[in-house]
């Protein structure tokens, strides 16, 4: 029976929003837009970060690679979705999906560890400023953020396995514009206890317990800026931090609605709309947030492309 079922399932119709042309159509320029912003402005991120001496520091080391996410993140889905926006074929391979769910799974199970690094970055720079160099120094930096990608590399792959595993029965219909893990398990016709377990134990382990770490470390961060004798002093570390706690604001809230809440065998269009806010919009916001909030970065944005001028 699981032979056969397995045979079966050699591909899966993603439904996504076909059941909403008009939604379909309106979605494609826009997330076309936002796809085309969030490979340019995380691109340039890296690049500026890269180019400019003066950002070799560990917070913008911790930047680069959430921007090294952000663009690895929505290209899982995003130029497949775009595509099924204006097909009326809407299908993937059973291994397309399985490494599609594997690695949207693992770059976003890496952000969250991810911002809650940057915190206790921003944490010790601001809290212990004089032993900075030495707590947070070039190799913890190396080690904190590879063991984050290769961390939940491991657990992404044992969820796939084992979700991708499960006898699927019935119309492999997903309904869902990508293999997102928890839209899959709806069409298994086994039981799903297992895979069920592993992702609570993820949920946990990389939404409240980071966030948990994030909210302490501003809140001693708040203690110590409301502590500077000087306005222009607090008003550094508040920009500094800020743009940070936007991108932390809107990931999780997002995040945090999809998997910690109450299971349900329906699929329901909120839940597609709530994953491009966080897969889509996010990624996009990143750039824009750190951008705008960071003269750092301004200041070494206008100094790369000025030398790139003056040197045509």
């Amino acid at each position: 029976m699981e032979a056969s079922n397995r045979t079966a399932a050699s591909e899966f119709i993603l439904k996504g929003f076909s059941g909403y042309p008009a939604l379909e159509h309106l979605l494609f320029p826009l997330c076309s837009a936002m796809y085309l912003v969030t490979l340019l402005g995380n691109t340039a991120i890296v690049a500026v970060s890269i180019l400019d001496a003066r950002l070799h520091t560990p917070m913008y080391f911790f930047l680069g690679n959430l921007s090294i996410l952000d663009i690895c993140y929505t290209s899982t889905f995003v130029p497949l979705m775009l595509v099924h926006l204006l097909s009326s074929r809407k299908t993937i391979s059973f291994t397309g999906c399985a490494i599609q769910m594997c690695l949207s799974l693992s770059t976003g199970s890496t952000e969250c560890l991810l911002l809650a690094i940057m915190a206790y970055d921003r944490y010790l720079a601001i809290c212990q400023p004089l032993r900075y160099p030495v707590l947070m120094s070039h190799r913890l930096c190396l080690v904190l953020a590879g063991a984050s990608w290769v961390l939940c590399l491991f657990k992404s792959v044992t969820e796939t396995v084992i979700a991708m595993r499960l006898p699927f029965c019935g119309h492999h219909v997903i309904r869902h514009f990508t293999c997102e893990i928890l839209a899959v398990l709806k069409l298994a016709c086994g039981d799903t206890a297992v895979s069920d377990a592993f992702l609570l134990v993820g949920a946990i382990l990389l939404l409240p317990v980071p966030l948990t770490l994030i909210c302490l470390s501003y809140m001693l961060i708040l203690a110590t800026i409301l502590r500077v004798p000087l306005a222009t002093g607090r008003r550094k570390a508040f920009s500094t931090c800020s743009a940070h706690l936007a991108v932390v604001l809107l990931f999780y809230s997002t995040i945090i609605f999809m998997y910690m809440k109450p299971k349900s065998k329906e699929a329901r269009i909120s839940d597609q709309v709530f994953t491009v806010l966080y897969a889509v919009v996010t990624p996009m916001l990143n750039p824009i947030i750190y951008s705008l909030r960071n003269k750092e970065v301004k200041e070494a944005a206008r100094k790369v492309w000025g030398s790139r001028w003056a040197c045509r």
